[in-house]
């Protein structure tokens, strides 16, 4: 399935790095196409949620359209502030 980043997504990128910590496109689709877990959203849309590092997951934000993900924004967080 295609996946399409939103223009706040794109500059999620380098908001991000500006802050010192780094993501790839390719972690975001990772946590799309392989979530440890999926869970709803506010509007209907969904949350995937995959570990990055041994105490970060990336949360990611989107909504499945008729033949894409269109990804809303994304952000990691603390590990042990969602899992458990």
């Amino acid at each position: 399935m295609k996946i399409i980043f939103t223009k706040h997504a794109e500059l999620k990128f380098r908001d991000l790095e500006e802050q010192g910590f780094k993501i790839a496109k390719g972690q975001v689709e990772n946590a799309l196409n392989m979530p440890e877990n999926i869970m709803e959203g506010r509007k209907g849309r969904l949350i995937a949620q995959k570990v990055i590092d041994e105490t970060h997951i990336i949360r990611v934000i989107y909504q499945k359209e008729k033949d894409s993900i269109r990804v809303i924004t994304f952000y990691p967080t603390r590990r042990r502030k969602h899992e458990g």
